[in-house]
């Protein structure tokens, strides 16, 4: 199979070129000298399936079921949704397509379902927007609040998505990688103004009453959870595609490719979850509302002690995945990197997430810890929204 490079950006937008033939090799017998990346993606993709499909319907679920009480980001939150809950369908096409097919016809479907992804950060955009305008221009925020501008916009921006991917799905169009250069950069340097804009807001609100307003609480949340997403699964895409010509081409290829994708894909996963972790869920959805053995069934909420020991347990597995799985499966691979990709890639990317940690281990601490008013810089946002 013939492989198609572009500059800085998007490596392969579609992935095989259209004059491609019968009996060329697949994208994994490509990559078969290095290919613990492409393993780990395939299982990324994989655990993105099982658990990012029950997560979004969830959410959906949740949204419809709180319409008198929503939130006025719902409406995006929605659509991000439904397309994650359609690009976490893809696994087993996406795995038959890398490790067994040479046909072209199966990447015409994957390419429309990469396109929704690669242009679902415009809705967390559209959410980081409606949050800046809550915390920072409150007054329009107001005004704004039960008018139908959102509906406009979330169409505007489905229409958009939906128009990309199909542009994506013909893959013809020359320079179409820039497209998603600027796009996917300017959502990432439109969020991260909006995030710490917010946030500069909430620091600088004057000392009030002790609760803060509802509106911005329910901002400075969304506030940490888009900045989560964002180190998390789309900076890392920032981050490397800029250097493409630093690398040679088959690690780009094999390696960044699937690195900067598979974090981002994941998101599909995370961005739900995270929303689901702010949510009161109903009884009969709460695995954990069970563990009641010290409270007994006629209480709500369950024991104070498991109540902290469930916390700390999801806070150690999200620890162990992102830090410390990412070394366990690179080097029991060693043997099928060459000596230089190994020291050179792998060792630090590996043992940079690992040391990660040391900033995420007290930070995902501090998240479940209630503290003081002098340090809480949500805590001191007490400005009425009128």
């Amino acid at each position: 199979m013939e492989v198609i490079y572009i500059n800085s950006s998007v490596l392969y937008v579609a992935h095989r070129p259209y004059n491609s033939t019968v009996g060329e090799k697949t994208v994994y017998a490509q990559c078969k000298d290095m290919p613990a990346v492409l393993i780990w993606y395939l299982g990324l993709q994989f655990i993105n399936m099982f658990l990012g499909i029950p997560a979004n319907l969830t959410v959906l679920w949740l949204i419809h079921k709180n319409k008198g009480d929503s939130s006025t980001s719902d409406i995006f939150i929605l659509h991000l949704a439904i397309i994650d809950v359609f690009f976490c369908l893809i696994p087993p096409l996406e795995l038959a397509n890398i490790v067994f097919l040479t046909t072209s016809s199966t990447w015409y479907v994957l390419r429309f379902f990469y396109g929704l992804k690669d242009a679902s950060p415009l809705f967390l955009s559209c959410i980081c927007l409606d949050r800046y305008v809550a915390v920072v221009h409150p007054i329009t925020f107001t005004e704004l609040k039960d008018r139908h501008h959102r509906a406009v916009l979330a169409i505007v921006v489905l229409i958009i998505i939906l128009a990309y991917a199909a542009a994506k799905c013909v893959g013809n169009i020359p320079n179409f990688e820039k497209v998603f250069t600027a796009m996917i950069l300017g959502a990432f340097a439109f969020m991260v103004f909006c995030n710490i804009a917010i946030l500069w807001a909430l620091q600088q609100s004057g000392p009030g009453r002790d609760e803060m307003h509802p509106v911005k609480k329910r901002a400075c949340k969304m506030v940490l959870i888009i900045l989560a997403i964002i180190v998390f699964n789309y900076f890392p895409p920032v981050a490397l595609f800029p250097f493409q010509e630093y690398f040679s081409p088959d690690v780009f290829r094999c390696y960044i490719h699937y690195v900067a994708f598979g974090l981002m894909d994941f998101s599909s996963t995370v961005q739900p979850m995270l929303y689901l972790s702010k949510e009161k869920l109903p009884q009969s959805l709460n695995c954990c509302h069970s563990c009641t053995t010290h409270s007994g069934p006629g209480t709500d909420e369950m024991h104070p002690v498991k109540k902290r020991a469930f916390k700390m347990v999801l806070i150690i597995l999200a620890i162990t995945v992102f830090h410390y799985l990412p070394p366990a499966a690179l080097f029991h691979l060693e043997k099928y990197y060459s000596p230089d990709v190994f020291q050179c890639y792998i060792n630090f990317l590996a043992f940079g997430l690992m040391n990660f940690g040391s900033s995420t281990q007290p930070m995902l601490y501090l998240s479940k810890a209630k503290m003081p008013q002098s340090l809480n810089c949500c805590h001191s946002c007490t400005t009425h929204l009128q």
